[in-house]
């Protein structure tokens, strides 16, 4: 009786995990085909030289490695990386809280709004980026024109390496606030309405709720939202590609690691330093993407 009893058993649980692994499939092929594939690709690729004119493959080991780590412009590459990254991430979240915050309460013509923050995220990059690039333009963009008309003298956006990297945050930040703010919103939509309505009996102030019961209620969407953030952030490309030319000034203020990998594999024909810069990347990535999760289990409140 036991013995049947445990073969049922056995075998519900063998249908179960079948019918998981079958659910989870697409995304695991997909995971591989798209992801795990073109990692060993890359870094195999990363260990050979590029013949002549971009034909054939030489063996040369770690050699592109180690230009790497002495070439100077790769790491004013990490650093500009890293500040866009800097500039970006706090930035656009803050304002994505702020406004996921006010749209969630009730106020008049709230869809619209949504909709409205939401825009930059459906409009191509490259379109979004030719209207900066007017934005931007010295001598005729419509903020140098709102400056003068005030008196204040133009400014070179794009051109001046002091402020280029600056102006193509500004950007970065202005086309990721309606993703994040539907996250967030749709994170503060599940906590539950019991919260709020007992600390208004206690008297706690619209502030006081928002760093008592919505930070820590939400801390796991933002968790979840600041890790995606410093990924797409990390691989910044099109904006500074199509803002920044290479013999412009502000190129060494400017120029991400992805953009130089491009430079590298497509502008010059060397596929493997190319793929060396992105394991680079890609290094980086896993590093800031490990101390958050460390930092996870102290941050972040599970309900």
């Amino acid at each position: 009786m036991n013995k049947e009893i445990s073969k049922r058993i056995s075998k519900q649980t063998w249908g179960e995990w079948s019918w998981g692994w079958f659910l989870i499939a697409p995304t695991i092929i997909g995971l591989v085909v798209l992801n795990i594939i073109p990692i060993i690709q890359t870094a195999y690729l990363s260990l050979f030289k590029s013949g002549d004119f971009g034909r054939g493959n030489i063996y040369v080991g770690l050699a592109n490695y180690r230009r790497m780590f002495a070439d100077v412009q790769v790491w004013h590459a990490v650093g500009n990386t890293l500040l866009y990254a800097l500039l970006v991430v706090p930035t656009s979240i803050a304002i994505s809280l702020i406004v996921a915050v006010f749209l969630n309460g009730k106020i008049l013509g709230r869809s619209l709004y949504r909709t409205i923050y939401f825009i930059p995220m459906v409009a191509a990059p490259a379109a979004v980026t030719m209207v900066w690039r007017w934005l931007y333009n010295e001598h005729f963009g419509l903020i140098n024109y709102t400056l003068s008309r005030l008196g204040i003298d133009a400014v070179v956006w794009v051109g001046d390496p002091n402020i280029s990297l600056i102006s193509i945050a500004i950007i970065g930040i202005w086309s990721v606030i309606g993703y994040n703010m539907v996250l967030l919103l749709a994170g503060l939509q599940e906590i539950p309405k019991d919260f709020y309505e007992a600390s208004d009996i206690d008297g706690a102030s619209r502030i006081r709720q928002f760093f008592v019961i919505t930070l820590p209620l939400l801390s796991p969407t933002l968790f979840f939202v600041v890790v995606t953030s410093i990924i797409q952030a990390m691989q910044v490309f099109d904006v500074i590609y199509m803002m920044i030319d290479v013999m412009s000034p502000a190129y060494e203020h400017t120029v991400s690691l992805v953009y130089l990998f491009y430079n590298n594999s497509f502008k010059y024909s060397n596929k493997g330093y190319g793929s060396a810069i992105v394991m680079l990347l890609l290094a980086i990535i896993m590093i800031v993407t490990f101390i958050q999760m460390r930092a996870q289990k102290k941050l972040v409140n599970y309900m």
